[in-house]
């Protein structure tokens, strides 16, 4: 099993990068729905205004190759596409669980 984390600072005032998050978070948390490798994802909102990133989605896949199929899926390039002009940056760590 892999694990999929990533986070996304975004750009915007607070109440835009909020109106951003909630939709991205809304259309990510469809996905296992509709992507077979996607087994799980979890999304959330960051809370605490003394740190500067604003996402983080915990996604779990069966193998590393389905990180990729996840990644070029319809469903998944439109929902990142939602974050649009406002992604600031973006890190990701996936790792194997054993």
């Amino acid at each position: 099993m892999v694990k999929h984390i990533v986070t996304f600072k975004l750009k915007g005032t607070p109440a835009e990068r909020l109106a951003v998050a909630n939709k991205f978070k809304t259309a990510l948390e469809t996905l296992p729905s509709v992507i077979d490798v996607l087994e799980s994802i979890e999304v959330g909102i960051n809370a605490n205004p003394n740190e500067s990133w604003d996402i983080v989605l915990t996604a779990t896949v069966p193998t590393m190759a389905d990180v990729e199929v996840y990644a070029k899926h319809p469903a998944h390039v439109a929902a990142a596409s939602l974050l649009g002009d406002n992604k600031d940056m973006r890190a990701c760590v996936d790792y194997e669980v054993q």
